[in-house]
């Protein structure tokens, strides 16, 4: 175990059977050994600064029927809200105040955000605010969409995977939905030049040690700016609302994998881990990530915007408790970053 460690630290990369081995039997005193290697990792590139990222929940309405998502279609008992053009300006705005030069625009997949709405948002953004970076995270788009996005002005794009295996996709998406379809989203991305995000979630129904080997390769062959990977949360009104959360341990273990494989990519400690426990922001840092996004959305919709159950949106999770943040991270050795952080330019 602690050889194929090493070869991940030394050499960036790892066989399908190591990574196996890894994943099926990862003690807790190599769980510490690949945290500790991939935070020197980390910590080479980028000393020891956190970059934050100013969330903008920007609506909870979606065409789609995830099996896994609070704000799936067939969700009756969520209160829907879509914010509008002001109101996202009016958040990049204090934002903007506070520090934050990097914006992320995330909502669900809503056929009332049509690409016209869409770059007229992106375009005003970018005019008010030329220092800033705008990543966006809405979901499958057209190709000439995306080209569109790019043209107003956004720089990069988060758009999870989930799982690069066929079988366990149609498990966790209905009929409709396609894996083909998301991975071409993926690559016309890379193509148009964002700076592009794909990830996981970890411990979600029907997930294999096999399926995750895939992704860790996919994502190899991807090379992505930015990996997301955080744990499965279940919401109460969804068909899986009753499975159990994803691991922790499990979590650490893949976040410092894609660290050791991916040094400079920006990673992000989720809103997702912060949830599982109070310390998991903290833990995800010291298992090698890089970027915290706290909430810019308007308080009173932050609850709307449920994913999962009990989302951590308050506190040194929302923007106006940077000073909170700050100080949570000094306990730990970092500093908050106020740049852009982007990738390879840092």
């Amino acid at each position: 175990m602690r050889s194929i460690i090493e070869r991940l630290y030394r050499e960036h990369t790892a066989a399908p059977d190591e990574l196996r081995t890894l994943l099926a039997g990862c003690d807790s005193r190599n769980l510490e050994l690949i945290n500790k290697k991939a935070r020197e990792t980390a910590q080479a590139r980028f000393g020891n600064k956190v970059f934050i990222r100013g969330l903008i929940e920007i609506g909870n309405c979606c065409h789609n029927d995830c099996y896994y998502c609070g704000i799936r279609r067939s969700n009756r008992n969520i209160e829907r809200y879509r914010l509008d053009k002001e109101t996202i300006l009016a958040c990049c705005r204090e934002g903007h105040a506070l520090g934050f030069r990097t914006f992320v625009l995330q909502g669900g997949e809503d056929d009332y955000l049509t690409t016209e709405r869409a770059t007229g948002i992106i375009a005003d953004i970018r005019r008010e605010f030329p220092d800033s970076a705008i990543t966006l995270s809405l979901g499958e788009k057209s190709t000439e969409a995306y080209e569109a996005f790019f043209r107003a002005g956004a720089n990069r794009y988060l758009l999870r995977h989930e799982t690069h295996n066929p079988a366990h996709y149609r498990q966790l998406h209905p009929a409709g939905m396609s894996l083909s379809n998301r991975l071409r989203c993926l690559d016309d991305l890379k193509r148009i030049g964002f700076q592009t995000g794909t990830g996981i979630m970890v411990g979600s129904s029907g997930q294999t040690i096999d399926n995750l080997v895939e992704d860790i390769l996919y994502i190899a062959q991807l090379r992505p700016e930015m990996i997301g990977i955080g744990p499965f949360l279940p919401h109460h009104d969804t068909p899986f609302g009753k499975m159990p959360a994803g691991n922790l341990e499990q979590t650490l273990l893949l976040l410092s994998i894609f660290r050791l494989m991916h040094p400079d990519a920006l990673i992000p400690s989720t809103t997702a881990l912060a949830t599982l426990t109070p310390e998991g922001r903290e833990r995800g840092i010291l298992a090698g990530a890089n970027v915290v996004m706290p909430n810019l959305s308007p308080p009173q919709q932050r609850s709307k915007y449920a994913l999962y159950d009990n989302k951590a949106s308050m506190g040194a999770e929302a923007a106006e408790g940077l000073r909170l943040l700050q100080a949570r991270l000094e306990k730990i050795g970092y500093t908050i970053d106020m740049g852009r952080g982007d990738y390879r330019l840092i």
